[in-house]
């Protein structure tokens, strides 16, 4: 016999921005069902930015193994390179995402939020029909949170399927392909392809823009295009995927065909909202292009309705998703709220990493603020000599109005540089001017210095340089 639930709040996804607002929504006595057809905690935790980051991690010791083994310039040396088990990698991994998995559980254990899980899908905007292991489950709600996410972009003449292999795939290989090409030079493609490098792989990749990483500028992109040539990365601009015939990639690259042999061919052309199969049609919301459109307090175009995360637009990133869905869930208890952030720091964990957050210079410029901006070198910084990391091209980059100086972005690339972003969000947040950030004692020895410097030069009296 089907089973019927009332709640007072419904959760359609259990990503970051569904289980954030299932557990906001506990912490507020709001009575909550979740509704997840997979594992909790979303893409970014089961397959994403945690799998794609132990990974990574794991490719970075791997290579400073190498590098040991033919007498690394630091001391240390190895007797023998070293050998790579990438099944007891991907079983690390999965150990990792097991325990932030079984964390999430127990949080919402503890928010007392009842999760069921099944595929949902909706009849109307606050009737949803699950079908799980036990039957049929339907739920009603007063108000509905909808937290879908979203999933990888295929091509259609190149479908996912076989050797042909989204990052969920790439995530889980058992053994690393001798010969890997890649579509895509955004983050996703090119984190993984260098992750991969440093495994051993022969690595190419195909990006049909004229450049690599397009949503950072040059300055802070060129370290790592000099990374990927330095690595023995083949990189084709302007060059267009055509087909995958016999463990070849045909490519159109200024109208000269180009064959690339491959064991594995990883797609990366972007992630798209998940607006199909889950019943968004019967809902009666408003869309904006490809994502549902909202307002300023989560809300959609259907009263009681509301969208968070990657369905409700750019950028796709968790820590927005987890913004948001505190801010629906205020909203849902009576609450002032509105989302309304400053900036939204991003990291590229690229070989260097990549962090921005707010206004690049020529954005700054384009938004009418007539821009101040300074640059310093982490050759200049004790923090990155002593890693080792200092010879890279890396830099922190300040920008500010020269008016007032306040501070509109920060940005910087280099080892290490994403623990920088919490700074960098906050500075704009708050709305720091560049006094504040040259008055501000950064600690000895760290990163952290070359934004403490990058403020002084913008002023006018650097000292380290």
């Amino acid at each position: 016999m089907a089973e019927t639930i009332t709640t007072r709040l419904l959760i359609l996804g259990g990503g970051p921005g569904g289980y954030a607002a299932a557990i906001r929504a506990g912490q507020l006595g709001i009575d909550t069902v979740l509704v997840e057809a997979d594992r909790l905690g979303g893409t970014c935790l089961i397959r994403g930015c945690i799998p794609s980051k132990a990974l990574i991690h794991v490719a970075s010791k791997f290579e400073g193994m190498v590098e040991a083994a033919q007498g690394a310039k630091d001391g240390i040396s190895l007797s023998s390179p070293p050998v790579l088990d990438m099944a007891r990698t991907v079983a690390w991994k999965e150990s990792v995402v097991d325990k932030l998995n079984g964390g999430v559980v127990a949080l919402l254990k503890r928010a007392k939020t009842r999760v069921v899980a099944g595929w949902g899908t909706f009849s109307d905007a606050k009737t949803c029909h699950v079908e799980t292991d036990d039957g049929p489950v339907t739920i009603k709600a007063e108000t509905v949170i909808l937290a879908a996410g979203s999933v990888a972009t295929a091509l259609p003449h190149i479908p996912f399927g076989g050797d042909v292999i989204s990052s969920t795939e790439a995530l889980a290989l058992e053994k690393a392909p001798r010969r890997l090409a890649v579509i895509g030079a955004g983050y996703i493609g090119l984190e993984l392809g260098s992750a991969f490098r440093k495994f051993g792989c022969e690595v190419t990749v195909v990006e049909a823009l004229d450049r690599i990483l397009p949503q950072y500028d040059e300055a802070l992109t060129k370290p790592v295009k000099a990374w990927l040539q330095k690595s023995g990365v083949g990189v084709h601009l302007s060059a267009k995927a055509t087909a995958w015939t016999n463990g070849e990639l045909s490519v159109d690259k200024n109208g000269e065909r180009l064959g690339i042999p491959a064991d594995k061919l990883l797609v990366t052309v972007g992630r798209r909202a998940r607006i199909e199969g889950w019943g968004l049609e019967n809902m009666g919301v408003e869309m904006a292009g490809a994502f549902v459109k909202v307002n300023g307090r989560m809300q959609t175009s259907m009263s009681g309705v509301y969208a968070i995360g990657d369905l409700a637009g750019e950028p796709m990133l968790e820590h927005k998703a987890i913004a948001q869905a505190h801010v629906a869930v205020e909203v849902i208890a009576g609450q002032n709220r509105t989302f309304d952030p400053a900036a939204i720091a991003a990291v590229c964990f690229t070989e260097p990493e990549i962090v921005s957050a707010g206004l690049s210079p020529d954005e700054a410029a384009a938004a009418g603020h007539d821009p101040l901006s300074a640059v310093f070198p982490l050759q200049a910084n004790g923090r990155a000599l002593s890693m080792g990391t200092g010879d890279g091209g890396g830099f922190a980059r300040v920008v500010a109005r020269k008016a007032d100086h306040r501070v509109v972005g920060l940005q910087a690339v280099g080892a290490h540089v994403s623990e920088l972003s919490g700074e960098f969000a906050m500075s704009i947040e708050m709305g720091a001017r560049l006094e504040d950030l040259a008055g501000t004692i950064h600690v000895h020895p760290t990163l952290s210095e070359a934004v403490h410097e990058a403020a002084l030069r913008a002023l006018g009296h650097p000292v380290h340089i």
